[in-house]
């Protein structure tokens, strides 16, 4: 068939239908084998028409949910691993303060332990007399005596 026959087959059915039907586009595919067949059946390109353009809406709606499952996985994900480095650095963070405080203490401990022994060690020595050794005289005049 030629395109005449097609557009005059699209402007029996309405003034509207015959605009689209003269675009080329159109045209083209309603002379195709395709096209031929959908003519020589009406009811089946009816239906075809019909499940097409009620298909686009829960298609559509599918693929929106799919596309922010996505975002929001990915988001998700960025969200979790930001809690998980979160964590991780307040471990650190506690753990490195209590190492300081935990030094900290210690040094003054031991500090505290040191001086304190030091001071007794001195004192102690302080008050004990020293004895001095006998000289190689006084040695030799104590076996004598002996």
């Amino acid at each position: 068939m030629e395109c005449s026959t097609s557009a005059s087959f699209c402007q029996s059915l309405s003034p509207l239908l015959g605009q689209i039907c003269e675009d080329p586009r159109v045209a083209r595919l309603l002379n195709t084998r395709l096209g031929q067949y959908l003519r020589q059946n009406p009811v089946l390109g009816l239906s075809a028409l019909l499940f097409s353009s009620m298909a686009v809406l829960p298609v559509g709606l599918f693929a929106v949910f799919a596309l922010v499952t996505l975002v929001m996985s990915a988001v998700g994900f960025v969200f979790f691993e930001v809690l998980l480095l979160l964590v991780a650095g307040l471990t650190l963070l506690f753990t490195l303060s209590g190492l300081a405080f935990f030094s900290v203490v210690t040094s003054f401990i031991f500090g505290t332990v040191y001086i304190t022994f030091t001071n007794l060690y001195q004192s102690f020595c302080k008050q004990r007399p020293t004895k001095s050794r006998p000289t190689a005289a006084e040695e030799e005049a104590a076996d004598k005596s002996d």
